[in-house]
């Protein structure tokens, strides 16, 4: 089996965790910068070079496609597809999770529950947006935001009038969302492959900071899902169409609610605090749904039998 891994940075934790459970089956990994691939178009033909040279097709691609650069990356992505290349998650699955207003539609179009969420033009009035989104306190979100970035607490009305303004004098795309209290700065983290839940950690955010992401000093602990929360997860992936996911959900009082689906899911904190081989059961998910090509078959048989001469 010849797997690529589109990352950037072969030395990241969920990179070199992926690549060693792919080494682990025998099967031959290597690592992708995706933006230093260049595609080629031609009449039945489709291509994709590396550094110059084409790359052979391989059986299967892991995308690890960074926020910043997901229109380059998901082009790549697409170009594999066109191949009939497997990819653990789709082109148009990975754009759609990256778009937070997109994402929250498809969610509510499948009946998944979430905190309310408001999104309005800078010429619409603050005083109806916060009045569309519950009253004070609020949660503001700018839209392009990752890893807890870009992403607000408002007490007041008041303060919440005064952000907003801001925000729409400078043309930033906003989400306003309710404050749910009673998750105290938590959430859970739910890694779905292929339909099936395979770890749960919840994240407690620092001390005085509502944000539970662990990129902004949070800590991380090993969780038991309820029956809801764990149907939630599976439901949500599988509204997005993706095959590998983390699904962030927060407790409340009306049940757990989806804050995000994340196409590209860090797998260090999830498999310290869960002691999981997520990584393993990514490539089973892989070897579940790909058969190796004939060609790669053939050069590892010819190499076995001139061993053997």
């Amino acid at each position: 089996m010849r797997i690529y891994i589109l990352s950037r940075n072969a030395k990241l934790y969920s990179t070199r965790r992926l690549v060693e459970a792919g080494e682990q089956r025998g099967w031959e990994i290597r690592v992708i910068d995706y933006l230093k691939c260049s595609i080629e178009i031609m009449k039945g033909e489709l291509k994709i070079s590396y550094f110059g040279e084409e790359l052979p097709k391989p059986d299967a691609i892991i995308p690890r496609i960074g926020a910043s650069r997901t229109f380059y990356g998901t082009a790549m992505v697409r170009h594999f597809e066109m191949m009939d290349v497997f990819t653990v998650t789709g082109s148009l699955a990975i754009k759609r999770s990256r778009d937070k207003l997109r994402s929250l539609q498809i969610l509510s179009k499948k009946s998944i529950d979430m905190p309310k969420t408001v999104f309005a033009s800078n010429e619409s009035s603050a005083k109806d947006v916060i009045a569309l989104s519950g009253g004070a306190p609020l949660v503001l979100k700018i839209l392009e935001g990752t890893q807890g970035v870009g992403v607000v607490l408002v007490e007041s009305e008041k303060a919440a009038k005064s952000v907003l303004d801001a925000f729409y004098g400078m043309d930033v795309n906003l989400l306003v969302q309710e404050f749910i209290e009673e998750a105290n700065g938590s959430d859970i983290r739910v890694l779905v492959v292929g339909g099936e839940v395979v770890g749960a950690m919840k994240r407690q955010g620092a001390e005085g900071d509502f944000r539970s992401n662990l990129h902004q000093g949070g800590t991380a602990m090993a969780h038991k899902l309820t029956r809801k929360e764990k149907a939630t997860a599976i439901a949500a992936a599988k509204a997005m169409g993706l095959g590998v996911c983390g699904v962030d959900m927060i407790p409340s009082k009306r049940g757990p609610l989806v804050m995000e689906v994340n196409s590209s899911p860090g797998l260090e904190g999830i498999e310290t605090s869960t002691n999981l081989d997520i990584a393993g059961k990514i490539m089973d998910y892989i070897g579940q749904n790909v058969t190796p090509n004939d060609d790669l078959l053939r050069k590892r048989k010819l190499k076995k039998d001139n061993i053997g001469a």
